[in-house]
């Protein structure tokens, strides 16, 4: 449905468009050492190459040009507020993930990490938006633009880009800056959840950021 003449409703021009980045934040959602584990990489070797072929290194250029263009980069990771994890979701109590308040595993992987200054947002359920304040948080920073990144892209991934989208966000996926635990899951994600978001590569994105 289109607006007639002279109507007052607002008309969008679709996803395209270009990013400044004082509104702009990149959302890095569990890029932490937990993801390196032996445990995971051997089971899922497809994901190990994805992770330090491509991923990882997409990633570190998107944070780092970003950084350099005035945007804000915001870290999720999934760390329990207590050590035996009782403040968990259901879901990853029933599903055994747990990450104690302050383990090393909870840290940034070091070829991305933060800046000191940088915001860090402990999660404790797939969602980012449900289990942290981010929402009120990116509110306060003036953001209106999220570009993410991280692990895995079928479940962490695509919660904050449907949700973020659901709460007004323009979203942006930084597709070669996510990994799933296959190259046929990491494919079908971005297809299942690129209606809420605009797909872009790593160059691509720093390419808009005005």
């Amino acid at each position: 449905m289109t607006a007639e003449k002279g109507s007052t409703l607002a008309h969008y021009e679709g996803r395209n468009r270009k990013l400044v980045a004082a509104r702009t934040a990149v959302l890095v959602v569990d890029a932490q050492n937990a993801e390196l584990e032996p445990e995971i990489l051997n089971k899922h070797p497809e994901f190990e190459r994805a992770l330090r072929q491509r991923a990882l290194p997409a990633m570190k250029k998107l944070i780092e040009g970003a950084r350099e263009k005035g945007c804000e980069i915001v870290y999720t990771v999934i760390e329990a507020l207590t050590l035996d994890g009782r403040d968990r979701s259901l879901d990853h109590k029933l599903s055994n993930i747990l990450v104690p308040r302050g383990s090393p595993l909870a840290k940034v992987i070091e070829d991305v990490a933060p800046h000191a200054d940088e915001i860090v947002l402990p999660k404790t359920s797939s969602g980012v938006f449900n289990s942290t304040n981010l929402d009120y948080v990116l509110r306060n920073l003036g953001v209106e633009n999220v570009v993410v990144t991280g692990f895995v892209t079928d479940q962490c991934v695509d919660m904050a880009i449907r949700d973020g989208a659901d709460r007004g966000y323009y979203m942006v996926c930084a597709a070669d800056a996510c990994a799933a635990y296959s190259e046929e899951r990491h494919s079908t994600a971005l297809r299942a959840f690129g209606g809420y978001c605009r797909i872009q590569t790593a160059d691509e994105v720093l390419a808009d950021i005005t």
